[in-house]
């Protein structure tokens, strides 16, 4: 019997053959397979299936009340690359709803109550991707991505025992301070305090003078300040309709919200294993909802006080069909 070799260029061009002969039986012709996919769309409203599709850039958008437009081609471009970015990141995107759901109900009303626009969550999640944890090759920490000075300049208490950069809620308190006072300083921008927030607020300013523009978005910047608010955007776009851009979950996918008691410290604890224990928890759970924690011990000086944060056993073992969902339109029944 003779025998047949079968090269990679032919398993290829049989596969070629194969699915040209399948999109034919399913629609007829190439005209009808786009109308085929089209319907689907319409009748899904959904822009993202299994193809590859470049998404829509809106004509403009609102971020914390204040209007860019997409008209000119760099702007459009910009915010193209970014949305493309989240849209296909699959993983990574999807996990940053997972932990929004846990994250957002606790720094929102922080940022309302020092008048923060609501939009600024969005820059925790480009900042950190809303990791807690985060430590950047720079040496920035935290959700807010916090370097050591600009930490202590806002109010944070960093040393070998406590570093308050970790603290979700006390490195919110301190961002949503430092970027009121962006705000004055730039005249009533948001827009020129978010370039400020990563880039610096000296070479903002410095830059808006030396390059004589009004809008701080006609910059030249290092690359990572130009992307930064286009991140932030697309941030917005892809959390506020999720399925649009193929994100499809229901609430038992997302991180289970945590309740806590606050158990507040006025003296030394020599011991936070044993602290832990004392109140139901193994250590690594007191580290984990308490990441400003730096050490085994507290030490606490005279007149000084923590907040420990203790999670409930009812939070921790929630049942996946009982987790809540933060915002409604992130999931589909």
């Amino acid at each position: 019997m003779k025998k047949i070799t079968i090269t990679p260029l032919f398993v290829i061009a049989i596969s070629l053959i194969a699915t040209t002969l399948l999109l034919s039986s399913c629609t007829g012709t190439a005209e009808a397979n786009t109308l085929n996919y089209t319907a689907i769309v319409e009748d899904d409203n959904t822009l993202v299936l299994s193809l590859t599709a470049s998404v829509a850039i809106p004509d403009y958008m609102y971020f914390a009340g204040e209007r860019t437009t997409f008209d000119r081609f760099d702007r459009r471009e910009r915010l193209d690359r970014e949305l493309n970015s989240f849209t296909y990141f699959h993983s990574t995107t999807m996990l940053l709803f997972k932990r929004a759901n846990r994250i957002f109900p606790i720094i929102e009303p922080i940022m309302r109550e020092h008048g923060l626009p609501d939009d600024f969550k969005y820059m925790a999640v480009i900042e950190s991707s809303l990791d807690p944890f985060a430590v950047s090759p720079a040496r920035a920490v935290g959700l807010w991505q916090f370097l050591e000075a600009t930490g202590r300049e806002h109010g944070l208490e960093i040393n070998n025992y406590v570093d308050e950069r970790y603290c979700i809620r006390r490195s919110t308190v301190a961002a949503a301070r430092y970027l009121r006072r962006l705000y004055n300083r730039f005249g009533g921008s948001w827009t020129a305090a978010s370039l400020a927030f990563n880039g610096g607020q000296g070479r903002i300013a410095t830059q808006l003078q030396e390059q004589r523009v009004s809008d701080p978005l006609d910059l030249w910047l290092v690359a990572e300040t130009t992307r930064y608010y286009y991140r932030m955007l697309a941030m917005k776009l892809v959390f506020e309709n999720p399925q649009r851009y193929g994100f499809r979950m229901q609430a038992a996918h997302l991180h289970t919200p945590i309740e806590f008691t606050e158990v507040v410290v006025t003296s030394t604890i020599p011991n936070l294993i044993d602290f832990a224990i004392e109140h139901g928890i193994t250590f690594a759970q007191l580290r984990y909802f308490n990441p400003w924690l730096r050490a085994r011990r507290l030490p606490v000086a005279a007149g000084r006080s923590y907040t420990i944060l203790i999670p409930t056993q009812e939070s921790m073992y929630m049942r996946p069909e009982d987790i809540p969902a933060h915002n409604p339109r992130w999931v589909v029944n």
